[in-house]
């Protein structure tokens, strides 16, 4: 049997980055698949190795057109590109003369944006990044965030802050918590990324800002690394990077087949929401009861009591539970068992075996008692939730 032709294809892509892994893993599915033989050449960060990549002897490119550098690069390259990056409201900034495959920065936001109305906010913002030729994705959500204000007559609110950097981290932290302060809450706010609204999350933390009470925060990327580092569950918008490389590829594979494809030029909607706490909005809430929730958000697996609760919202143990009662219907008790009870959930569902493991992280005092919460609020045990979680088919994003 002939076997098919292989190509050697370079995909330009910083492997450090969500966004470009699952670009990478969309392409990677293509070639599964499909009949197509691919040698690939990539490194981790290529941009370390980008002069020269001109005069490189293989027979095909997909890359990340977001950095002008990547651009400038294969402007005159010699072997078919496939540009992948993110969308323009100005037809002029998209590169002349190379196919395009773009995530649609404007569906992105609106995603997001028609969430955080949805969830009863009628307040907006955006957290943004320092206006630079690298971060024009940046500017083009912001741009997106714009429109949408004016269309529906609302000032728009557009922080960019500092850049990211060690040196300048208090000051970035302090400055963010100054917007913050500013803002007429309760208020949702966009972040441009999820990188960037982990910071913000972290300010408000700083500044005992309660999320989502009075700031509810969505990023975009749906990072899990940011999930990790945050002591609150960060909502995110969910792009389809993995559609955009299955996309990328196969215009590639028409290429090295003849197709003549310079004009070409796809927008690949957002795949959906991940839709966790820092959006679970609750309008009109008792301040007293917004600062405890924004509390046990944050400590509840780390085996607070109701007392604790109440000293640092500075009320009486018993008007603090009256409040709750009024609320929410249940005491603050029941509240810190519910956050403990929905992270021991996660943790079963991503650790399997980890049962006694995962009652000392969140926060039980014994396996027995973490048993009996399970028996009685769920029907079943820990491991029997573990296993049904298994067999049950994996749940969509929410659209």
């Amino acid at each position: 049997m002939k076997m098919p032709t292989a190509h050697r294809i370079a995909l330009l892509f910083n492997g450090n980055k969500v966004y470009d892994r699952d670009i990478i893993a969309g392409i990677a599915a293509y070639l599964n698949t499909t009949r197509v033989s691919w040698d690939l050449f990539l490194e981790e960060d290529f941009r370390c190795r980008l002069p020269g990549i001109e005069r490189w002897q293989g027979d095909g490119i997909i890359a990340d057109f977001d950095d002008p550098a990547v651009c400038a690069a294969l402007a005159h390259s010699h072997v078919p590109v496939v540009a992948v990056g993110g969308s323009y409201a100005r037809e002029e900034d998209y590169p002349v003369g190379i196919p395009y495959v773009a995530t649609d920065n404007f569906k992105i936001v609106k995603l997001a944006y028609d969430h955080l109305v949805e969830a009863g906010l009628t307040r907006f913002a955006c957290f943004s990044l320092p206006e630079a030729a690298v971060n024009r994705w940046a500017q083009e959500r912001e741009t997106a965030f714009c429109a949408l204000m004016q269309r529906d007559h609302m000032r728009a609110d557009v922080y960019r802050g500092l850049a990211t950097s060690a040196p300048s981290w208090d000051e970035a932290v302090e400055q963010q918590i100054a917007w913050l302060n500013s803002l007429e809450k309760p208020v949702g706010i966009i972040a441009v990324s999820d990188a960037r609204a982990r910071q913000l999350l972290q300010a408000c933390m700083h500044a005992g800002i309660a999320v989502p009470e009075q700031v509810a925060l969505i990023g975009i990327d749906n990072d899990p690394l940011a999930r990790m580092l945050t002591r609150i569950p960060l909502s995110s918008v969910i792009q389809g990077t993995e559609e955009m490389g299955r996309t990328a590829a196969h215009l590639l594979h028409q290429m090295l087949n003849g197709a003549r494809l310079s004009g070409t030029r796809i927008l690949v909607p957002p795949a959906g929401l991940n839709v966790l706490a820092s959006t679970r909005h609750q309008p009109f809430q008792h301040p007293q009861v917004m600062q405890a929730r924004h509390f046990i958000r944050q400590y509840a697996c780390q085996g607070i009591k109701t007392e604790q609760v109440a000293d640092y919202v500075g009320v009486s143990r018993s008007s603090l539970e009256a409040h709750f009662r009024h609320e929410l219907g249940r005491s603050v008790h029941d509240e810190i068992l519910h956050f403990k009870l929905d992270a021991a959930k996660t943790l079963l569902v991503r650790e399997p075996g980890q049962v006694a493991e995962v009652a000392v992280r969140c926060g039980f005092t014994t396996v027995q008692y973490m048993h009996a919460v399970f028996k009685r609020e769920l029907g079943c045990t820990p491991r029997e939730f573990q296993q049904r979680s298994r067999l049950a088919p994996a749940p969509g994003p929410v659209a």
